[in-house]
């Protein structure tokens, strides 16, 4: 079976880059002791200021599904809630080459 990565894009809204800066870094120390998670990591766009990004590997769609379920995730959208300019872009990938 084929690994899962997905990418997500969060835009933070002017003036609360540092709250979503912060859940985010607490979402990810969560999801890496996660059963399934292979990784995840967040970066901060140096051409969007305010844009994030996760960067994620999951051994499959189940183990990605169950994250879409945990308590952490739904802390981090919690803290979030009225700091991003629109729902999170999810982008599950899939290989070309």
């Amino acid at each position: 079976m084929t690994e899962l990565r997905v990418v997500a894009e969060i835009v933070a809204k002017a003036g609360s880059e540092d709250g979503i800066r912060a859940a985010l870094s607490t979402l990810a120390v969560a999801t890496r002791d996660e059963d399934g998670c292979v990784a995840y990591e967040v970066f901060e766009s140096d051409a969007a200021a305010g844009t994030f990004f996760t960067i994620e590997t999951w051994r499959s769609p189940e183990d990605m599904a169950a994250h879409l379920q945990s308590e952490h995730l739904a802390a981090a959208f919690a803290a979030a809630d009225g700091h991003v300019s629109a729902p999170p872009a999810i982008h599950p990938l899939n290989p070309v080459g």
